[in-house]
């Protein structure tokens, strides 16, 4: 079964959603807004996102390019806008499938199910990928996986992608605006974007900016990954 975010304004939808997915055996936790819905993706991994356009802090389609930003889980918008000229800017613009309101818990657990087939289709027929490994970080850019001695790292898209950026150039100190221009696509931006990731991503390599192990700031140049470095040895007491 599937780990579901629904995102939804409406008590009543939202709670209807949650009891009847949840009485079909999934995992499911549910938000009002956006920018919660933001914040449960970038903490939390799912396996599928049902989005609401009618959100009242930001506009749904907003949403959805803000999400596709840190994640690429498969978001099943729910709307009320049937216009075919909407439906398709949102298809553009990342969404997976789409329901038009009202709809049944058998119609949405059908379009669910279909997704997520063809997710775990794509990962199954991709082809084997040269794993990048620093010091004891592995990380395989093609299934997007990374573990940190052998255990896996639960990253955001934008953190996965900031991470095998920087280990295909290791110890070599990248630039802000190469990243920003490579990792963000973007030509120009805030360095508290880059920051705020990084932030983020350390927190899940078990280091800090003032403890660095993997990730080393260099004020005013860039970030640069590398393997930690060895421990000096105690010297032998004489005799």
């Amino acid at each position: 079964m599937a780990r579901v975010l629904v995102v939804e304004d409406d008590q009543f939808v939202r709670s209807a959603l949650i009891r009847q997915l949840t009485e079909a055996s999934h995992t499911v936790r549910s938000v009002g807004t956006a920018l919660e819905a933001l914040r449960e993706v970038a903490h939390h991994g799912f396996d599928v996102v049902v989005l609401d356009l009618g959100l009242p802090d930001l506009d749904g389609a907003e949403a959805l390019k803000m999400l596709r930003g840190i994640t690429d889980v498969p978001v099943i918008v729910a709307t009320a806008r049937d216009d075919e000229a909407e439906i398709v800017r949102l298809l553009n613009d990342g969404a997976d499938d789409y329901l038009v309101k009202p709809f049944s818990i058998a119609h949405l657990s059908a379009r669910m199910a279909a997704v997520l087939r063809r997710a775990r289709s794509g990962a199954a027929d991709s082809p084997p990928s040269r794993v990048l490994r620093v010091g004891g970080l592995a990380i395989d850019p093609l299934r997007r996986q990374a573990e940190l001695d052998g255990a896996p790292l639960d990253l955001t898209r934008r953190e996965f992608d900031l991470l095998a950026f920087l280990a295909e150039r290791p110890g070599v100190v990248v630039p802000r605006k190469e990243l920003l221009a490579e990792v963000w696509r973007q030509s120009y931006g805030d360095d508290q974007t880059i920051d705020v990731h990084l932030s983020w991503l350390r927190r899940k390599l078990g280091e800090t900016a003032a403890r660095p192990r993997y990730l080393h700031t260099l004020r005013g140049v860039g970030v640069k990954l590398e393997p930690p470095a060895e421990p000096v040895p105690e010297p032998e007491p004489g005799p």
